[in-house]
């Protein structure tokens, strides 16, 4: 009586069906018997297998349930309209890790050269990264069976199993089995639906193992439509990034950058001519103001420093321009300078390599000897609109251009600036004279030209200052403190603290402000230093000289806002440790409330000055190359004096 094992093993082999025909008796996913001298499956696992015809039934018995007729249909080749980029070329050379090298890192052993050398760009379906392909392949164990042909092989619409089994041939093949075993497929511990055959294969072996015969004509309809639709969200004819998964959406390739997403209908409806206060994707709109500043308030810094004609600048402007009660540099750096360096650009540059990289000259002009720079973080330069300026010449002589004012003015946002710096008479008691030259600079000044007013009804065309909403007016006014050098130095030398509004009782600005004769609606921080000039050169000591002019507060700095609140000083100080010149620099910080803007106006599209950029960094550079050589050199020769 020959056994059941036997009976059910056919005598002969069964014939190979020809291609595009039904295989008669398969039930996909119904595990067959082991044959004789292969070992058991383990209890409880699946193993599907591929039968290649079924046994005749004992009479008696009910017949098997009959599955429907599968057709094997091998994939398609892989087919582009077009040539690929070097971008994709790149990621198809690129190499992935395969199935034993991830057996081998977590066994703890070296990992060797996977199978699998390199993937396409298209990560197969119910993946969402090219290393899940190989976390799939993983979990197959060595197969004892061999694969006998491509054509044998189920197609992958008909068995769950034709992914792994297609396209990872060489982890199938890796063992060979005894001639005469029927082909098996390896069982999946523990069960899952592995990933289906991709239509983009990139490694050598695995392209020469999807081949399709040339007569299958109908899988090629079929899967061509399949490849237009992946391509779809990128153009037709258009090979697929490699970054995009089948199941993610192309949303998730913003993870790779920093930079917000920006959507392609938000491009398409942006105008960068004419715009709105409220449009959403505006360049000076609400949402990039937002992304910039959530609270609307940018740090300002605004200095004046009247550098008495020097030619010698000092060694370090860091007090200066980043003073130790400010943890964080400003926003937007503005310096005035009267009777300034004749070297322009050297003090230019200078500043530039203070700020260092992060800032870059957004513009510069001068008047005679009055000169204004203004610095802003790159960043921000796109925001911005032209920048307009305007000179005053306040002296009879107009080729003597010592005494003046000068003017910058420009858009961020929906906010608009102007900075004033200027040199008034000086004299102690030239009070009227200094009236005069803030007069001729509110009605002379002629800002703005081009870039239109944000509010012009509130505008004034006898007063420069009302068609801006925020104003900085700053510079050597030359205002005294009254009552003689004798009483201002009673005030100073009481003791260890001076008593400050002591002496601004005598100070001739903050009556005439009071009066209303002299910066009509401008402000000024609270002072707590002490008087900015005159000082004897490179001394702490005021006027020795046989002159003995009275110290005053001359340098200041004010503002003006159109809306209340919008200005918010937060620091108000002067610079004791710079005695280059008589007069001591003077500085404020401000919080300035930023409004969003009109895509109307005309924007500098990121100028600035480049030259003058690259020259304060390699300034900056060849500094900190000389003080580290200077530093080695003091290490070596303290070596050589303790030997």
């Amino acid at each position: 009586m020959p056994s059941k094992a036997e009976s059910l093993r056919p005598s002969e082999p069964a014939p190979q069906p020809p291609e595009g025909r039904t295989l008669q008796g398969q039930l996909p996913g119904a595990p067959l018997a082991p044959h004789a001298g292969s070992p058991p499956d383990a209890p409880g696992s699946e193993s599907p297998a591929l039968a290649c015809s079924t046994p005749s039934t004992p009479s008696g018995e009910d017949p098997p349930a009959r599955a429907a007729p599968v057709t094997p249909r091998p994939p398609a080749r892989p087919r582009l309209e077009r040539a690929l980029s070097l971008d994709d070329k790149g990621w198809r050379r690129r190499r992935f890790r395969g199935s034993q090298e991830d057996l081998e890192t977590r066994n703890g052993t070296s990992p060797s050269r996977g199978s699998v050398q390199s993937e396409g760009p298209g990560a197969p379906a119910h993946s969402c990264s090219p290393p899940c392909l190989s976390t799939s392949l993983q979990e197959i164990p060595k197969s004892r069976g061999v694969l006998g042909s491509e054509r044998r092989s189920p197609s992958s619409g008909g068995n769950p199993l034709s992914g792994v089994a297609s396209s990872s041939p060489n982890l199938l093949h890796r063992d060979a089995a005894v001639a005469g075993s029927s082909p098996r497929l390896p069982s999946l511990l523990p069960p899952r639906p592995p990933p289906a055959l991709s239509l983009d294969i990139a490694s050598d072996s695995l392209r020469t193992a999807n081949k399709v015969d040339s007569d299958l004509a109908d899988y090629k309809l079929r899967a061509q439509p399949l490849l237009v639709r992946a391509h779809s969200s990128l153009g037709p004819g258009r090979p697929r990034s490699p970054l995009a998964c089948d199941d993610c959406s192309l949303r998730s390739a913003k993870s790779f950058s920093l930079l917000a997403p920006i959507r392609s209908k938000d491009v398409r409806s942006r105008s960068y001519l004419e715009g709105s206060l409220l449009a959403s994707g505006a360049l000076l709109g609400a949402d990039e103001l937002a992304r910039y500043f959530p609270d609307r308030n940018v740090a300002l810094f605004v200095a004046t420093w009247n550098m008495q004609g020097q030619k010698e600048l000092p060694p370090s402007l860091d007090e200066f321009l980043l003073p130790a009660e400010a943890d964080y540099a400003q926003d937007l750096y503005v310096v005035g300078v009267q009777e300034g360096c004749s070297d322009r650009r050297e003090w230019e540059t200078r500043l530039q390599e203070t700020l260092g990289p992060h800032y870059v000259l957004l513009s510069s002009a001068a008047h005679g000897v009055l000169y204004m720079s203004l610095f802003i973080r790159r960043d921000l330069i796109w925001f911005c609109s032209e920048v307009e300026c305007s000179t005053v010449t306040t002296r009879i002589v107009s080729q003597i251009k010592t005494k003046g004012a000068l003017g910058i003015s420009f858009t961020f946002f929906g906010t608009s600036f102007l900075f004033i710096t200027s040199h008034f008479t000086s004299g102690d008691g030239k009070v009227a004279e200094r009236l005069l030259d803030y007069t001729r600079t509110v009605q002379a000044l002629a800002l703005p030209r081009n870039v239109p007013d944000t509010n012009p009804y509130r505008s004034s065309a006898a007063d420069v200052t009302t068609r801006f909403d925020e104003v900085f007016w700053f510079g050597d006014f030359n205002f005294r403190l009254s009552g003689g050098r004798t009483a201002v130095d009673t005030l100073l030398c009481q003791g260890l603290v001076v008593d400050v509004p002591a002496l601004l009782q005598h100070d001739q600005l903050i009556r005439e402000m009071r009066k209303g004769s002299i910066f009509k609606g401008f402000q000024e921080p609270d002072i707590h230093f002490l008087p900015s000039y005159k000082f004897d050169i490179g001394k702490d000591t005021y006027d020795s000289t046989s002159k003995q002019r009275t110290p005053s507060y001359t340098d200041r700095v004010l503002y003006r806002s159109r809306h209340k609140g919008d200005i918010c000083p937060v620091s108000y100080s002067s610079c004791p440790g710079i005695k280059t010149s008589d007069h001591r620099p003077v500085y404020g910080l401000f919080r300035v409330k930023v409004r969003p803007g009109r895509d109307n106006i005309p924007l500098a599209a990121g100028k600035f000055d480049r030259e003058l950029y690259l020259l304060g960094i390699k300034r900056r550079i060849s500094k900190e190359i000389q003080r580290q050589q200077a530093l080695q050199s003091q290490n070596s020769s303290t070596i050589c004096s303790v030997s």
